[in-house]
């Protein structure tokens, strides 16, 4: 990795934070921690790594003792053939609590994070106080909805990554040395302030995933989404405080979020893209800083 961009170098620029490593479910994590307080968990999403949060990072860390974790596949953390579903990363994340040594955490995530986060939440309702979503709800049966053509008449993106990024082995071949344009093209088009992401922001991630494993790994969470909706139908409603922050991703967290919680605060983000830390990363950090004090 170029020097510019690596953890090393990266680290110096969010004074308080270090980098860490550990093995956990016999895999190496890397995660940045900062700051004092009661423990949280901050979970990045596609097509970003730990440096998603660096905005916000150092404001929560002012009452909080932040870890942000780059999960299996992302980033420094390492890239193994199999376990991308998001019920086993939520057990890497339980598995990197108990090695911290905390009864329980809030947790948050965005996009891919998201899930990640919820699942958590789903499966170690114990070990979780409040859970943070961030534009983007859980994987469930409405996905098999989505439209993957261009609506006439409509402002609608499709999502067609979420189709390609089903297809195994052929995204690495066409994409290795080339991620770069699909990542410019993600946050060109999913950004209001396209100005919000700069172009060394975007170099960072271009770094961490222009590569067959960084391709095939990040792929993986999305080819893991039918058994991700299949665990979603057998969880239980969610009954610790939940908060889900949206932007463009607001009307899916409202349409998908009360059914399964009992205890949820919505809020809308208004002139904002799907990339909410990046575009809007004050309001976000007040946000998820009252909430968690209330």
């Amino acid at each position: 990795m170029k020097t510019a961009y690596s953890d090393k170098e990266l680290i110096k620029l969010v004074p308080g934070f270090t980098n860490n490593y550990t093995v956990i479910n016999d895999i190496s994590m890397h995660y940045v921690s900062g700051g004092k307080g009661e423990p949280l968990i901050l979970i990045p999403g596609y097509p970003e790594t730990w440096w998603a949060y660096h905005h916000i990072m150092p404001i929560l860390a002012e009452i909080y003792q932040v870890i942000v974790v780059e999960i299996r596949g992302m980033g420094s953390s390492d890239k193994p053939e199999n376990g991308y579903e998001k019920k086993n990363i939520a057990k890497d994340i339980y598995g990197l609590i108990n090695y911290l040594g905390f009864d329980k955490v809030s947790i948050a995530g965005h996009d891919i994070g998201a899930h990640v986060a919820f699942s958590f939440a789903c499966n170690y309702p114990k070990a979780t106080c409040k859970l943070v979503l961030l534009d983007t709800p859980h994987p469930d049966p409405n996905m098999y909805q989505l439209p993957m053509l261009p609506v006439l008449g409509t402002s609608y993106l499709y999502p067609w990554w979420l189709a390609f990024n089903q297809v195994k082995e052929l995204p690495e071949k066409l994409l290795e040395g080339r991620m770069s344009i699909v990542i410019s093209w993600l946050f060109d088009n999913l950004l209001v302030n396209k100005d919000s992401i700069s172009q060394f922001d975007k170099s960072v991630y271009s770094e961490a995933y222009d590569n067959k494993d960084g391709i095939r790994c990040s792929n993986a969470w999305y080819q893991a989404f039918p058994q991700d909706i299949k665990d979603y139908e057998s969880y239980n409603k969610l009954e610790m405080p939940v908060l889900a922050i949206g932007a463009s991703g607001y009307d899916l967290l409202h349409h998908s979020l009360p059914e399964i919680t009992s205890d949820l605060v919505l809020k809308k983000i208004e002139n904002c893209g799907h990339f909410i830390l990046a575009e809007k990363p004050i309001e976000t950090a007040e946000l998820i800083k009252e909430f968690l004090a209330s």
